[in-house]
């Protein structure tokens, strides 16, 4: 048996995990740590906090694997801008700065930070730690991987069979043809931040109609075996990897949209213009990723299908994978993106070294723990009132039910970009007020952007279609709200119908099962509005620290951190 040590970093959402004696043992963002979002350096204290849950020093590890290969990666670099000179004569110092500067000696620095010997440090290739995350994390035995995100050492897009533990790549598409890279300028050009704004351009897309299929036919071709292909000549990638599109996306759609410009959906041609793009390119997306799952499906012989890479978290694509793709059961793990791989290198390392495959993944709650007395202790020196609870749950279902808006945070946070229940702001799901409330005063967000229902999953198949499957314990899909239960769900249905739901049991998030079995005691349907506890700009809260500093500086109406229960003045 032996401990192994992943690490993902240095260009966005750094991780580590830590696998011991064939089990996933902790997982945690950089960001939650050291509470810069999405924070891309390497994750030192994620890397110690890892082997603090665990009890281990840095000299128990038998091994620790980076979830790619610097020296690749720097050859795929050096290589695509020299082909695109002089066109890439602006990026090339800068691209040549950024991975000479610390990119490349990544292994070596993990050794010095924790310290450890240099050769118990080794790189495994992107796209394997990321199939690695969502195959061996997944309940098949065997199964077609699919891995997608933008771009890794050379490989976008990665066609693998699993069996066991075992992983055979069998197809892949390079860059620069990239689905990953695709959304993300269309992201850009929509003004949002590339690798955040991923989400806003998803919300959006409900709003549009994809009415502009003839200019994407001219931006991405779609192969009818599966493939697909970029109109390279509307991208950037050498030249302006800021936003990734050139003039002519911009002579093709129009103007891009200003950065920080709010949304006047409704209001306006061009902003219903904006939200046609997005609409079109959520389905394009769809499109492709079909295309390459049943093709994978065909190619592996399989009939259960895994995902994983950063367009693996595109809830509504993956709806229709599951529904039109040919694939029997669907499974993506919470932190599909780049965090995700630190796990996918850690069971890479362990499986290396002999250890079993480990079981199913049952939750995403594998970070540090909360400490309820260190919240008492804020709140007592910061004035506020607080309470001990005997019952939390039952007390944090009386707080709902009185239509309060609850911050809750209890046990271990979640690994990956969804709140599931550790580290939450929840409310009742019937009242759009409530929606609008906690999108204006609370998060102060884009109105358009939906929140997400928890529902216990014994009974979610009452208000939701296709509920629950492999993919809803994770809010890694959406599923169609029942017509008969919108309105009594209004706070959390889409424009479209749909909810990206979170099917809850007493394994994958206990406390929040607890809360939905309260509420459903009292005769109250069990489902809450669900979204992350952070602010605009921030992290989701790790500790005690962080929730009780959330629930100081905005206004929610109480918050629950273990059986310490903070509640405003009357």
């Amino acid at each position: 048996m032996a401990a192994v040590l992943g690490v993902s970093g240095l260009y966005h959402d750094a991780a580590a995990a830590l696998v011991v004696d064939g089990r996933i043992a902790a997982a945690v963002q950089e960001e939650r740590l050291s509470r810069v979002k999405n924070d891309p350096r390497l994750p030192v204290r994620a890397m110690r906090s890892c082997l603090a849950t665990a009890g281990l020093a840095p000299g128990d590890l038998d091994r620790i694997v980076f979830y790619e290969q610097p020296f690749a990666r720097l050859e795929r670099v050096m290589v695509s801008l020299l082909r695109a000179w002089p066109r890439s004569i602006r990026q090339f110092p800068r691209a040549l700065a950024s991975m000479l500067s610390d990119k490349i000696w990544a292994l070596d620095r993990i050794a010095e930070e924790l310290p450890v010997p240099r050769a118990r440090v080794v790189a495994a290739e992107h796209h394997r730690s990321h199939a690695a995350s969502a195959f061996f994390a997944s309940p098949f035995e065997r199964a077609a991987v699919l891995t997608v995100d933008g771009v890794g050492e050379a490989a976008t897009t990665v066609l693998w069979h699993g069996q066991g533990k075992d992983l055979r790549a069998c197809e892949r598409i390079d860059f620069p043809h990239s689905l990953g890279l695709l959304y993300a300028a269309i992201t850009a050009w929509l003004g949002f931040e590339v690798n955040e704004g991923e989400y806003k351009v998803m919300g959006l897309a409900a709003h549009g109609e994809p009415r502009l299929h003839d200019e994407f036919e001219r931006i991405v071709r779609l192969d009818p075996d599966g493939g697909f292909s970029l109109g390279l000549e509307y991208f950037a990638f050498e030249s302006d990897t800021e936003i990734g599109f050139g003039p002519r996306l911009v002579s093709l759609l129009g103007p891009p949209r200003p950065a920080g410009r709010p949304f006047r959906l409704g209001a306006g041609e061009q902003d219903q213009h904006y939200a046609d793009v997005a609409a079109t390119l959520q389905r394009v997306t769809e499109a492709a990723l079909l295309g390459l799952a049943r093709r994978a499906l065909r190619t592996t012989g399989e009939e259960d299908l895994c995902l994983a890479g950063g367009v693996a978290l595109n809830a509504v694509a993956n709806r229709r994978l599951l529904a039109e793709s040919g694939a029997r059961r669907v499974f993506v793990q919470p932190a599909a993106g780049d965090a995700g791989g630190a796990l996918g290198a850690a069971l890479i390392g362990a499986l290396d070294l002999g250890d079993p495959r480990p079981p199913k993944l049952a939750s995403a709650a594998l970070g540090p723990a909360l400490d309820p007395a260190e919240a008492a202790a804020l709140a007592g020196h910061l004035g506020l009132a607080w309470e001990r609870a005997s019952d939390p749950a039952e007390r944090a279902a009386e707080l709902l039910l009185e239509g309060h808006i609850v911050a809750f945070a209890e046990g271990r946070c979640e690994l990956g970009p969804r709140a599931l229940g550790q580290r939450s702001i929840l409310a009742l799901p019937d009242r759009r007020a409530v929606r609008d409330r906690i999108n204006r005063a609370v998060k102060r967000r884009e109105p358009f952007r939906p929140f997400a229902p928890s529902a216990l999953a014994e009974r979610a198949g009452a208000w939701f279609d296709g509920a629950p499957n492999d993919m809803t314990p994770f809010m890694t899909t959406v599923c169609h709200v029942r017509p008969e239960a919108r309105s009594s769900l209004a706070a959390v249905t889409h424009v479209d119908g749909t909810a990206r739901l979170q099917t809850v049991t007493a394994a994958s998030a206990p406390a929040l099962f607890e809360v939905l079995s309260a509420l459903e005691r009292r005769g109250a349907r069990p489902v809450v509005l669900n979204t992350s506890l952070n602010g605009p700009g921030e992290p989701i809260a790790l500790g005690a620290a962080d929730a009780v500093a959330f629930y100081a500086s905005h206004p929610v109406d109480a918050l629950v951190a273990g059986d310490v229960v903070l509640r405003r003045r009357k």
